[in-house]
Order: C-alpha cells, then sequence, then structure tokens
C-alpha cells in the first residue's frame, strides 16, 4: 500500500511542476458546482476502488495525506486545490469519503488536470 500511496503521490507531483514553473499566479477558472463522489484517488485510479465498501479504506489514506478527488457524474476526475500554498483539501473532504456531494467553486483545467477550489460542499441528494 504504500508504494501505491508513494507512486501515487509523485503522478501528483509531476502534474504539480508546470503549475509550479508559473510561480504563484493564479489561472483564471469559472464557477461551477459539480456533482460527484469524492473518492481516494490512489485506490480508485490503481484499481478502481470505491463505494461504500471502501470507505474506511478512503478515510485512511485521506488521513495519511493520500489527496481525495471527485469524481464527477460525467466520469471526470477532480483535483481540489487551493490558491492559497500550503494549504490540503482533505479536510474538507474527509467527511463525505465515498459518498455523494455537491461542491462548489472555481474549476481551472491546467496541463491535462481539472481542478476545482472549493467554495462549499455538502452532501448531495
Amino acid at each position: 500500500m504504500m508504494n501505491r500511496i508513494l507512486a501515487t503521490t509523485a503522478v501528483l507531483a509531476c502534474c504539480a511542476l508546470p503549475l509550479a514553473a508559473q510561480g504563484h499566479a493564479t489561472t483564471a477558472g469559472d464557477e461551477m458546482t459539480i456533482t460527484g463522489q469524492v473518492v481516494d484517488l490512489n485506490c480508485n485510479t490503481t484499481n478502481g476502488a470505491s463505494g461504500a465498501g471502501h470507505k474506511a479504506c478512503a478515510q485512511a489514506c485521506a488521513k495519511a495525506g493520500v489527496p481525495l478527488g471527485l469524481l464527477s457524474s460525467d466520469g471526470t476526475m477532480y483535483l481540489p486545490v487551493s490558491s492559497k500554498p500550503g494549504d490540503p483539501q482533505n479536510s474538507k473532504l474527509l467527511p463525505f469519503a465515498e459518498t455523494k456531494v455537491k461542491v462548489t467553486g472555481t474549476h481551472r483545467f491546467v496541463s491535462g488536470l481539472h481542478t476545482i477550489e472549493i467554495k462549499t460542499v455538502s452532501a448531495a441528494s
């Protein structure tokens, strides 16, 4: 499991390198609302694990630093981010691990990666 966590962290770090090269300039985005499921990015992308039976694992991984993501109803994966350096987003999504949520925020598509800067998150009906 630790190898998967390290591999996921390395992939996400590589995705962030082009952003880091730009400094801390904010890329314009679009305000939007997304309905989807909060997922453990590591387990979901490496072995397709998700759903109620995976909730405890997703929460444990998130507490260990594995990023949670939002898998929208159209199948797009969003990585929660912040415009503030060093501002992790897992705490906003942890209570909703492996459940359906409604998130509002700023969407950006940078270097092939969909991100969402979360403003509000609530359980979806």
